[in-house]
């Protein structure tokens, strides 16, 4: 998918950009910030050690007292809560099922945008389709001509751009639905069994070579997504400067 800016008119900064990757697992948001803004410094945080981030620096603990501790010291911020209480599969019926269970999950989109919005730093927050964030953007493997859907909707706060084409869909995830396996030309990268995705296949399907860990792999955004949004931040901070200029 064509990039919304061209990154040299933001190459005279006075120092290089400092991103803060919060809940960053093995850091799949951040290789994608590190791809997409020349000399970038990523600090990921996340509330267990992550021997794989491939960001610059790491701090084990909680994301959002990190936000509320040092993130105006960035100057932007990703953010990705975890998204097992949010999706449809932990709502409606499936809530009360899992109460049963005593199964609760954390509810952290709204102190983590109290957090965000504390900085005053421009920010963006990623979660599942059927979450709180808001609709700002939805990103999709396809856009990306990845072997993965993998929807995902962005918040932005602090600054805004255009959302790009969703193309259509070139046939079926794999693997077995309603007792029928089907084939296609993309893989389910959650869960296990069921003609799920291996570790290989994600890894080739996310464009994620460091980490061989299946349960975050699973979890970690395809780098290719926070790529396209370090792009287009860029073309509104240059936007910005010109403007100023």
């Amino acid at each position: 998918m064509t990039q919304p800016t061209d990154i040299r008119r933001v190459s005279a900064l006075a120092a290089p950009l400092r991103v803060l990757d919060a809940y960053c697992c093995i850091g799949g948001g951040t290789k994608g910030y590190k791809r997409g803004i020349p000399g970038v410094h990523v600090t990921g945080v996340d509330i267990q050690a992550q021997p794989d981030y491939c960001g610059d620096a790491f701090h084990q603990g909680d994301a959002i007292d990190f936000i509320r501790a040092h993130g105006h010291e960035f100057d932007f911020i990703h953010a990705s809560p975890p998204c097992q209480g949010e999706g449809a599969p932990t709502k409606g019926t499936n809530a009360a099922r899992n109460a049963a269970i005593g199964r609760t999950y954390p509810r952290l989109i709204a102190p983590t945008r109290a957090a965000l919005e504390a900085t005053g730093r421009p920010y963006v927050m990623e979660n599942v389709p059927g979450s709180e964030v808001r609709k700002d953007i939805r990103l999709c493997g396809e856009q990306f001509g990845l072997a993965v859907l993998m929807h995902r909707y962005f918040e932005l706060g602090g600054w805004t751009t255009v959302q790009p084409a969703h193309p259509r869909h070139r046939g079926r995830v794999r693997g077995w639905r309603h007792g029928e396996f089907h084939k296609g030309p993309y893989v389910a990268a959650y869960g296990k069994g069921g003609g799920k995705a291996t570790v290989e296949e994600i890894r080739t399907a996310k464009g994620i070579d460091w980490s061989t860990d299946h349960f975050r792999l699973r979890e970690a955004l395809p780098p290719a997504y926070t790529e396209w949004i370090a792009h287009a931040y860029l073309a509104t901070l240059a936007a910005t400067l010109e403007v100023a200029a």
